[in-house]
């Protein structure tokens, strides 16, 4: 059997196969993890992103590839989940663009679309790296151009781009250090892999679902993270209107200027957001182009952490918010805390549940207030959040928190009577003031940083680096402590996990409190799932 061409009705059914091929495998990309800690997420959040497309294709009548690509790319934005989730999303994204005008595709048409997929995807990312989903996605793309040459049937067509996104995907290891430490592949580079095979089983005849087997939408509710210092001093952002406006022109042209660099919108009207030194320069490059309005420029540099938790207490007595906060939490004990503080939607899940676009929107739109403040609490959340950001018309202010103790020190910084750029300047600026770490268990024998660590070792890791490895919970810590707590720190916070009896966690407190006598020691029940400590040093 030959298949020349692609129609939506033939591609509706590539993206099923696709999502259920990575359903399928999602534990195996979850163990895929760079540590070896149980809160590996690829998967899981690559194949919720994908089952969020499922819907929205089901949802879409036409059997013209253009618009079936633009249901995928639709649904894929809404639901991205995680970094990888949002990487994958502006895949499809890519492609939509690919297909446009088309009601049906060639082997030489699906190359492109491959190849448009991942140059979108390489501009999403503000620092793309090699040896990721990026460089699987690319490699494959550029070989499906030399490939469609002389290929007419799509099925032999896809055949030969799978060989080499999984010959891309064996070398990812010696592109990324930490790859090859932790003896795996690529996990998104894994996952994009599994769908591209789910594409072909659609073509081939081989299909991946059980009779009467149907996607199951999941619901979310979760959280985790630690910001370096600030390298450029100013949060510029502007929309530019103009007729013909080129986005990829325009952000070659700015990118050396700063970082995170954001360029999203059409022809016509362009929302740009860059953090920089010379926001002068952005702004006189974007009046060539047309005209610019709501700029906003703050200089993130000029606060000093100092509110206290008091200054949040007047929030819950203040009829006419001002601000909303949407915070990410995990485990009973956390989500305590965090109601403490006057938190207006908390979203609540495990550390292997990320959050999506989607689920930040709907909680952006039950609230009725001039400012919204999103904690992501976790480095695998921000990018969701920060889509969620581009997509809603309200004034959204994302803190790149990393971590629950992230979290609730920036919501230590707000002031309820600050105006928002102050608030935004005051939190950015406590991220800086604290030191965050964690203490969980390996799920698998590794060396990291030539630390032998063995399956179910004691893990602390710290700073974004496993510090530690041993067998005794307690030790690991006090060790992984003492690495971390400088003369100059004040505080340290205990949150105690789920699977930590309280007479524990404060037996454990007595021994800090000898070995680090000048600190004041707070212990919270976090009841947080796989981690059985957390910590806050300040």
């Amino acid at each position: 059997m030959i298949v020349e061409f692609i129609d939506g009705s033939l591609f509706k059914e590539m993206i099923l196969q696709g999502a259920h091929s990575l359903e399928k495998n999602k534990e195996l990309i979850n163990s895929l993890n760079v540590f070896p800690v149980p809160d590996g997420d690829t998967g899981t959040n690559m194949s919720l992103t994908m089952k969020a497309a499922v819907k929205e294709i089901n949802a879409c009548d036409s059997n013209s590839i253009e618009e079936v690509a633009k249901a995928l790319a639709n649904g894929s934005l809404m639901g991205a989940r995680g970094n990888s989730g949002v990487i994958l999303s502006q895949i499809f994204r890519g492609f939509a663009k690919g297909v446009k005008g088309k009601s049906k595709i060639n082997t030489e048409e699906f190359a492109y679309a491959f190849t448009k997929g991942a140059e979108t995807a390489y501009k999403a990312v503000m620092k793309p790296v090699e040896g990721t989903i990026l460089t699987v996605a690319r490699e494959s793309a550029e070989q499906s151009l030399l490939i469609a040459k002389s290929e007419k049937d799509t099925i032999v067509f896809l055949q030969r781009v799978i060989k080499q996104a999984e010959i891309t995907l064996k070398k990812t290891p010696d592109m990324l250090k930490v790859l090859k430490e932790a003896g795996v592949v690529d996990s998104g580079g894994k996952g994009l892999v599994y769908i591209y095979i789910g594409f072909l089983g659609a073509l081939s005849g081989e299909t991946f679902i059980k009779e009467n087997e149907e996607i199951e939408l999941a619901t979310v509710t979760h959280t985790h993270e630690m910001i370096e210092d600030l390298e450029f001093s100013y949060c510029t952002e502007f929309l530019i209107s103009a007729s013909n406006i080129n986005t990829d022109k325009f952000r070659d042209q700015i990118e050396e200027l700063g970082d995170s660099l954001l360029v999203v919108g059409n022809e016509n009207i362009v929302k740009v957001h860059i953090h920089t030194n010379n926001p002068g320069i952005a702004l006189e490059k974007a009046i060539k182009l047309g005209h610019i309005s709501d700029i906003k420029i703050d200089n993130m540099m000029l606060q000093q952490r100092e509110q206290t938790k008091s200054n949040l207490k007047k929030r819950k007595m203040n009829q006419n918010k001002n601000y909303g906060i949407i915070t990410v939490s995990m485990g009973e004990g956390l989500t305590r805390i965090f109601e403490d503080f006057a938190v207006d939607v908390i979203i609540e899940g495990g550390q292997t549940m990320n959050p999506s676009t989607e689920d930040f929107i709907k909680a952006i739109d039950t609230m009725d207030t001039d400012t919204i403040v999103i904690l992501p609490n976790n480095s695998n959340i921000i990018m969701a959040a920060n889509q969620a950001k581009v997509i809603s018309s309200k004034n959204i202010i994302v803190i790149p928190t990393k971590s629950v103790p992230q979290g609730i020190s920036a919501l230590i910084a707000f002031n309820i009577d600050a105006d928002a750029r102050i608030n935004e300047e005051a939190m950015l600026d406590a991220l800086k003031n604290v030191k965050t770490a964690q203490v969980t268990y390996a799920i698998r024998d590794t060396t990291f940083n030539d630390i032998v660590i063995a399956k179910d070792d004691v893990i602390a890791m710290g700073n974004g680096e496993i510090k530690v490895a041993g067998k005794d919970l307690i030790e690991v810590s006090k060790k992984l402590l003492l690495e971390l707590v400088s003369e100059e720190d004040e505080i340290i916070t205990v949150y105690y996990g789920q699977d930590v009896a309280e007479n524990d966690a404060n037996k454990f407190v007595q021994e800090l409190e000898k070995i680090f006598p000048n600190c004041d020691i707070e212990l919270y029940d976090g009841g947080q799932p796989l981690y059985y400590y957390l910590f806050s040093i300040e």
